[in-house]
């Protein structure tokens, strides 16, 4: 059975997930400036960046100084979830989860429960993965607000960060994101590991694009990119990389509903 619920949401997800350029390419026209997370380190108020250079919190991070990357996975939880729960644990990194609602967080409600007690940042992908921009507000409002009461009902608290389906938004979203005090996610790195399960060419691919300030995107819904994530952790770490949640790599500025982010 779940086998044929991975090969589902496999086929679900692969058609309708864009790469990279195609993202460019929509953007391009949705009339959304876009803010990158050192503008966001940038915009936060004075007291707010000294106060955050001066803290020295254990378990703080600079990222205007470090070499901050953010890891994130769309899409689930699913059947792998746990397991790479375990690796990040071991790898002592915080991840971003962006979850979808419909036979994810209402299947695995455990899981979710515990990404968010250990430390993840939970956030919504929508209910059902449609694509935001095709969608009338009230269509948009109910995609995201179904997530938002489901993941409440779970941790105790909503998200306040967002991926639309595939990148794709425009000022209808950004409305509706801004009324339910979401922020928008975009991402930098991708492995199109939902048209693979080689979990060596995920780990190349995703390591020829990490880049300072980086948002990586993958899946844990696919069979592929877990194993690829341990490799993937070393070696960003070797080359000098600090793992940070989304609203880590915006800090000491704090995502604004609405507002668009990518590297």
């Amino acid at each position: 059975m779940l086998k044929n619920t991975a090969r589902s949401i496999r086929t679900r997800a692969a058609a309708g997930l864009a790469t990279v350029a195609a993202l460019t390419l929509t953007l391009a026209g949705c009339g959304q400036d876009s803010t990158s997370p050192e503008e966001a380190r940038g915009q936060a108020p004075a007291d707010s960046r000294a106060k955050a250079a001066g803290a020295g919190a254990p378990g703080a991070v600079d990222c205007a100084t470090a070499k901050c990357i953010a890891l994130t996975f769309d899409a689930g939880p699913g059947p792998h979830t746990p397991r790479l729960l375990d690796i990040l644990a071991e790898k002592k990194v915080h991840a971003t989860f962006f979850l979808l609602g419909k036979r994810h967080v209402d299947t695995y409600p455990e899981t979710v429960r515990r990404a968010a007690a250990e430390g993840h940042e939970i956030a919504n992908h929508t209910w059902t993965h449609r694509r935001l921009d095709q969608l009338k507000p009230d269509e948009i409002r109910s995609e995201l607000d179904r997530t938002q009461q489901a993941v409440k009902a779970i941790t105790g608290h909503e998200p306040t960060l967002m991926r639309p389906p595939q990148g794709r938004t425009n000022n209808d979203v950004k409305a509706v994101t801004k009324e339910l005090g979401l922020s928008q996610v975009l991402w930098s790195a991708t492995a199109k590991d939902y048209d693979t399960t080689d979990s060596a060419l995920i780990k190349e691919r995703i390591l020829n694009q990490a880049g300072r300030d980086g948002i990586i995107l993958l899946h844990d819904i696919y069979d592929g990119t877990v194993p690829a994530v341990p490799g993937i952790i070393d070696e960003l770490k070797r080359r000098g990389y600090t793992f940070v949640t989304v609203p880590q790599l915006l800090a000491p500025g704090a995502p604004r509903p609405g507002a668009l982010y990518r590297p």
